[in-house]
């Protein structure tokens, strides 16, 4: 297997994988916010507002995959970067039991105390009901949506970002078919919303599966001593990965605590600005997946000089990208609004979030390409610290006093302020741990120059006597 990131032109390889990889993410994110557009044709506000709960909770699951997949990207990345094939496949095959055992664990969990997390984040009444029949189905599927999408990690790590991007294109088609027959020709409403997010699942996991073992091979057979050796290693990723992950839903739930002292109209404006936001802005949350591969492979080829302008042509191509999507939304606004019938604080919250909040989503794209570089330069707690950093003083404080002085919008607003703040903190860490990492390996080459002088040295002179 050919480390492909450790030459050529690094802006080329950034916008490809992340342009394929937001492909993939597009068709996702699309059909979530086609799935909230069809469910508001039922017109039943608390439908909308069931979703805003139920997709804070489901965020959390997805965290757990999204743990396992940065953990794939960066141990066989870096096994590739190195040139250890034997590594990689041992690494695949043992990160996806774990998928299998951990999405299953959690998965029970989370189903078995959906309506206590529900009434917890303040849902009730109808928009509690429906919340829990759609996590009813849905929940159950984490091992395969945890499988899936770390053996998405897997071909994205050995450079095949097209198949990368298939894989999540194709479950974002599943799930367009079956969206509308479920709830509506079946007749089946939010159930079947979530009953068509599991077809699409097990869909993306066989056909991401098919490639990893028949294409790329990048299968060994299972040993279970080599897989409780390995442990260790894939826990120093995949777990500060996950509560990485899991920082975010934690943030999310305050937030919709705060937002259900204002009504399900501002649950529900949340809810639709949160399904716009990652459609709009898909390259950003792409590009944190994307670039992880470029970095573990050049971190492991100890190529350091392109490790550091990675990170910083990636801030380039986000900052670009969110000023044009940003001006797109602010003369688009009243058209969005239209289209999902909203109305009050709904409408007023998307107007405000086209007109100064989405601009600051850039920031965000720093935090996240700030802890891709943590998670495939070995210090994945470092995207932990952020993550939860960002979740509690750039989230609890911002979104409290917001919601004091400027009510819902405030809520929005002070919440993009802490990403801002978090965005340019990680941003700083993540250039100072290249430039650390860069310094270790000279001195280290340079006292094993030095040690091969003075044996040099010794056995000159001893042969002179």
């Amino acid at each position: 297997m050919q480390a492909h990131y450790t030459e050529g032109s690094i802006y080329k390889h950034i916008i490809t994988m992340s342009v394929m990889s937001a492909i993939g993410l597009l068709s996702i994110f699309v059909v979530d916010l086609v799935d909230l557009y069809f469910l508001s044709l039922l017109g039943e506000i608390e439908m909308a507002s069931a979703i805003g709960f139920a997709g804070t909770i489901l965020f959390f699951t997805i965290a757990i995959s999204i743990g396992f997949m940065i953990s794939m990207g960066a141990l066989v990345s870096r096994s590739i970067g190195s040139k250890n094939t034997a590594a990689a496949k041992q690494f695949t095959v043992n990160i996806l039991v774990l998928c299998f055992i951990v999405g299953s664990l959690i998965g029970f969990v989370v189903w078995f105390y959906t309506p206590e997390l529900l009434t917890t984040m303040g849902a009730k009444g109808r928009t509690l009901e429906l919340s829990t029949a759609y996590l009813s189905i849905i929940v159950p599927s984490l091992p395969i949506l945890c499988i899936g999408m770390a053996a998405t990690g897997a071909l994205r790590s050995v450079g095949d970002a097209k198949q990368g991007m298939f894989v999540t294109l194709l479950a974002g088609i599943l799930n367009a078919i079956f969206d509308p027959i479920f709830i509506f020709v079946l007749d089946m409403g939010i159930q079947g919303a979530a009953w068509a997010s599991v077809l699409a699942r097990i869909g993306m996991m066989f056909y991401a599966m098919y490639f990893v073992v028949s294409k790329h091979k990048l299968i060994c057979s299972f040993n279970l001593n080599k897989f409780f050796s390995d442990l260790h290693e894939i826990s120093k990723i995949a777990v500060p990965s996950i509560l990485t992950n899991i920082a975010t839903p934690i943030g999310n739930a305050y937030i919709m605590f705060t937002l259900a002292n204002f009504g399900d109209s501002a649950v529900a404006g949340f809810s639709i600005v949160g399904r716009i936001l990652p459609v709009a802005f898909c390259l950003v949350f792409a590009i944190s997946g994307a670039v992880g591969p470029i970095i573990g492979q050049n971190h492991g080829a100890l190529l350091y000089d392109r490790v550091r302008q990675t990170i910083a042509k990636s801030f380039v191509v986000i900052a670009l990208y969110s000023l044009v999507i940003s001006l797109l939304l602010f003369v688009i606004k009243d058209s969005i609004v239209r289209v999902f019938n909203a109305e009050g604080e709904a409408a007023y919250l998307i107007i405000m979030f086209c007109i100064w909040v989405a601009i600051l989503t850039l920031f965000r794209g720093f935090l996240f390409v700030a802890n891709a570089s943590f998670n495939n330069l070995g210090k994945a707690q470092y995207s932990t610290v952020m993550n939860f950093g960002k979740a509690t003083l750039g989230t609890v404080p911002f979104v409290y006093y917001g919601a004091q002085y400027y009510g819902a919008f405030g809520v929005m607003l002070f919440e993009a302020f802490g990403a801002v703040v978090f965005g340019l903190i990680s941003s700083a860490l993540a250039f100072s741990l290249v430039n650390r990492l860069e310094k270790r390996h000279h001195t280290k080459k340079d006292e094993g120059v030095f040690s091969h002088i003075s044996e040099t040295q010794h056995l000159g002179a001893t042969s002179s006597r």
